[in-house]
């Protein structure tokens, strides 16, 4: 049995209203809650960046297995489409801080929003290939976003890390499938401070295209269908996103509610699907079938078929929960959120 042994999460305090950036640029603030079915977001503070955001959750997914030693882990990728620095990775500064081995593999992964669940399939080949024995696998971003752009409204914080092995299974992995094509929807430049977006493929072409034929994939390869699954996580972007693409699956919308969390966090990008399913093993029982789909723009998808274990009980309450960071929570006006994102020319360089 491969599975996730642990998992961990972390999203900053601090929050931004959808009203309060729409009162600075002077949009129609119930325009924007409508069409992203977002009431707020998460915003990392001056002294938070991808690396801070996935030690917390590393941290976290150790101490939900309190008898692993770090330094049985073999393995830690960090995904991110933020990491702090442009040379210099993310993983080896995590697996210090968590005081893992030196004889270990470890790299930075990018594929924007599902770098996080690349790496898992990484440490699945590498566990069931008995070159490891526990493989880390963290989903983090700080989003950029340009200000005033439609972007500017979901584009969070936040982090989730999963252990990877065969020891004291938490949700086995029953199966996984990838579908990728070359889709211009979202990219930002080397160098670029923002990202940009080819709005007539960001729907369509990008998100639905990917999500619904890889989750199709993945219950053709296991024989499934809709209705053997108690619970369905899809990449959040947004609120309206992840419900049209159930309904196109078939899924109600009661199997995707409790994993739905980006109205109250926002867009965390590498950890926006990951943490739903955070929320939903936070809450299920041993038996649940649940079925996640990640997406990253340019463009692909990984979908994973989870079965819940007997173990989830004794673990889940070692670590805060997805509502305890979702509840944790300070409200900031755009002037602190502007100094928090280092959006005024030169400062903090």
């Amino acid at each position: 049995m491969i599975g996730l042994t642990a998992y961990g999460v972390y999203i900053p305090r601090w929050r931004i209203k959808v009203d309060e950036i729409a009162r600075v640029w002077s949009h129609d603030a119930e325009r924007y809650r409508e069409a992203l079915l977002i009431k707020e977001k998460a915003v990392p503070a001056l002294d938070e960046d991808t690396v801070t955001l996935s030690v917390e959750a590393a941290r976290n997914a150790l101490k939900r297995v309190p008898e692993l030693n770090p330094k049985e882990i073999g393995a830690l990728y960090v995904g991110s489409e933020s990491h702090p620095y442009a040379v210099k990775p993310t993983a080896t500064i995590v697996a210090a801080a968590i005081d893992a081995t030196p004889s270990l593999m470890a790299a930075d992964l990018e594929f924007a929003c599902k770098a996080g669940t690349a790496g898992i399939q990484v440490c699945m080949g590498l566990v069931k290939a008995g070159y490891i024995k526990y493989g880390m696998s963290i989903g983090a971003d700080t989003a950029q976003a340009q200000p005033a752009d439609a972007l500017e409204y979901a584009a969070a914080a936040g982090a989730v890390a999963v252990i990877v092995g065969k020891d004291e299974v938490l949700a086995e992995i029953e199966g996984t499938y990838s579908y990728t094509q070359d889709v211009p929807d979202f990219w930002r430049r080397d160098g670029s401070a923002y990202p940009r977006h080819g709005g007539r493929f960001t729907g369509e072409k990008g998100y639905f295209a990917q999500v619904v034929n890889c989750t199709q994939g993945l219950m053709e390869r296991l024989g499934t269908t809709p209705m053997d699954y108690d619970y369905a996580v899809f990449h959040q972007p947004n609120g309206k996103y992840p419900q049209r693409a159930a309904n196109l699956l078939g899924f109600s919308r009661e199997q995707i509610d409790l994993g739905l969390v980006v109205t109250d966090v926002g867009n965390t990008y590498s950890a926006s699907s990951l943490i739903g399913l955070a929320a939903v093993l936070d809450r299920a029982e041993a038996g649940n079938r649940i079925l996640m789909t990640s997406y990253g723009s340019g463009a692909g998808s990984d979908s994973f078929s989870f079965v819940v274990t007997d173990n989830i009980d004794a673990k889940r309450n070692l670590a805060p929960s997805v509502d305890y960071y979702v509840k944790r929570r300070t409200y900031i006006d755009y002037a602190i959120y502007s100094k928090f994102k280092k959006q005024y020319k030169g400062f903090g360089e």
